[in-house]
C-alpha cells in the first residue's frame, strides 16, 4: 500500500524532478520547461462544479495509448481512467492498491517518457532502484 509520502520520495529521487508549488504534482525539467510525470487526480464530484483533489489517487503519465490500455486491462482494481483522460497517455492509480515498488516502476517509467533524451541516456535504473530501496 503506497501513499503520497511514497509518491513524493520516489518522484523527487529522480534527476531534475521538481514538485509544483501550488498542488501535488511532479515534473521533470526538459529544455527549461516542466514536463508533467504525475499529479493528484481532480475528481468531478458534481457536474458543473470545480473538480476536487483526491489524495488517494494519482494520474501517472505512460508512454502511449497501448501501454495505457495494457495497464487498465491488467489490474482494474489498481488502474482506471475517466472521460477527461480519453486520448491522453496517463492512467489513474489507486495508491492503496499498489505497493511502493510497483509505484516506483510506474513513476520511473513516467519520468523516462518525459525526461530529456541526454538525461535518460545517463540514467541507470538499476542504480536508482538500489538507492530507492536502501
Amino acid at each position: 500500500m503506497a501513499d503520497q509520502d511514497d509518491v513524493r520520495r520516489i518522484a523527487l529521487s529522480l534527476p531534475q524532478t521538481v514538485e509544483a508549488e501550488d498542488r501535488f504534482a511532479f515534473s521533470v525539467v526538459h529544455n527549461g520547461k516542466q514536463k508533467g510525470i504525475l499529479w493528484v487526480w481532480q475528481e468531478r464530484v458534481e457536474p458543473k462544479k470545480p473538480r476536487v483533489p483526491r489524495p488517494d489517487v494519482v494520474a501517472i503519465r505512460v508512454a502511449n495509448g497501448a501501454e495505457k490500455e495494457a495497464l487498465l486491462a491488467s489490474s482494474p482494481e489498481k488502474y482506471f481512467t475517466e472521460p477527461h483522460y480519453n486520448g491522453f497517455p496517463a492512467v489513474l492509480v489507486r495508491l492503496a492498491a499498489v505497493d511502493p515498488e510497483e509505484l516506483a516502476e510506474l513513476i520511473t517509467d513516467a519520468w523516462l517518457c518525459q525526461a530529456p533524451r541526454a538525461l535518460v541516456r545517463t540514467f541507470d535504473p538499476t542504480e536508482h532502484r538500489h538507492r530507492r530501496t536502501s
